[in-house]
């Protein structure tokens, strides 16, 4: 029986490649009826019966897995590689059945319509826009860091425990829901990672795992990054499985957050991104809107560039690499560059808007 199953989910693998390929040029019907069908009843099931969990069962998960990767590549050498047809239909089975549920609980969401699309504006712009909008969001970034300090040179600290950010965020998706019905967001499921260590050595904020619509959060990072972090983390959570996509949605929570320090912290995650664009395009033109930042503003920014000039480390590359090539394997053909993507949605999504 055991040789039954793993045979039929051996020969199902490159049947689902197969389908999944063909799935991925039909981004309308995955739209209708896996992003906005069955996903939303799968990742609010997962967070309602993990959501109330303290830890993250998601990484205990991982660790099981590798621990029996391990101990199969052991049993392997040790006995010599012997019996390859055996073996090999254990792996196959193996590949297909993660491959299937990685899908089902969440991977589909990759070849969603593009949010551009779904938002039905331009996924492009003409560096005069950029810095046009670039000038209206630091002087609302400017504006909003008066609120918060006494003074423009001093830093912006957040106060806040882990627990009440997490809350913070989630609120703001309540408040969008009114406006924005597919942000619907219930049953948090917000967790610190076991993982903090090495996920601060591998540049990482943070991550959705796919099997338990889990959000881990790195909690080494400063609090300054925590409400773009976690908004983003629940972006990948409704469905918006591309980097850039969540970073967008994690803008549209903070940036107009009822919190002043969140709408703050949105506002200088969307500058960081189009001050970063604009420095590709003309470093001049960029170097001159950064010279008008108030100095508390750059002391905000400079507190995360130390963060991780002090954990940097020479396989911190190959991290980013392997996970640039994880992206561009689930229709991301700019790997982790496809971040800025985000850039024109903010441009062309705020056009025309009186306020920010």
């Amino acid at each position: 029986m055991k040789k039954k199953i793993q045979l039929s989910l051996a020969i199902l693998f490159p049947l689902q490649v197969l389908g999944i390929s063909f799935l991925a040029d039909y981004p309308e019907f995955i739209e209708t009826y896996y992003s906005n069908g069955i996903y939303p009843k799968i990742s609010l099931f997962f967070r309602f019966i993990l959501g109330w969990i303290p830890f993250s069962i998601g990484d205990f998960l991982y660790a099981f897995l590798v621990i029996l990767c391990i101990r199969w590549i052991f049993i392997r050498i040790k006995t010599r590689f012997k019996q390859p047809k055996k073996w090999l239909l254990q792996a196959t089975a193996t590949l297909s059945f993660l491959y299937g549920i990685f899908h089902l609980f969440w991977g589909f969401n990759y070849y969603r319509l593009p949010l551009h699309q779904s938002l039905e504006i331009k996924n492009h712009y003409t560096e005069t826009e950029l810095i046009d909008f670039s000038r209206k969001l630091i002087d609302e970034t400017a504006a909003l860091h008066q609120q918060l300090v006494s003074a423009d040179t001093i830093k912006v600290d957040f106060n806040f425990s882990h627990l009440e950010l997490k809350k913070m965020a989630t609120n703001g998706y309540q408040d969008l829901e009114a406006e924005y019905p597919h942000l619907y967001y219930r049953q948090k499921s917000i967790k610190p990672s076991l993982f903090t260590i090495p996920l601060t050595y591998m540049g990482f904020n943070g991550y959705l795992n796919p099997f338990t619509g889990e959000a881990q959060i790195n909690n080494w990072i400063p609090e300054f990054k925590l409400p773009s972090t976690i908004s983003h983390e629940i972006g990948h959570q409704l469905g918006y499985a591309k980097e850039n996509e969540a970073n967008f949605i994690a803008c549209l929570n903070t940036m107009n957050h009822q919190n002043t320090h969140m709408r703050y912290a949105g506002h200088t995650f969307a500058l960081k991104y189009c001050l970063g664009d604009l420095l590709l395009q003309n470093p001049c033109a960029a170097e001159n809107l950064i010279a008008q930042l108030p100095l508390g503003i750059r002391k905000n920014y400079r507190e995360v560039d130390l963060f991780w000039q002090t954990h940097e480390n020479p396989l911190e590359p190959y991290f980013k690499e392997f996970y640039g090539g994880y992206l561009q394997v689930n229709n991301q053909p700019q790997g982790i560059d496809s971040y800025n993507y985000v850039v024109a949605l903010l441009v062309n999504y705020f056009k025309g808007k009186n306020s920010l």
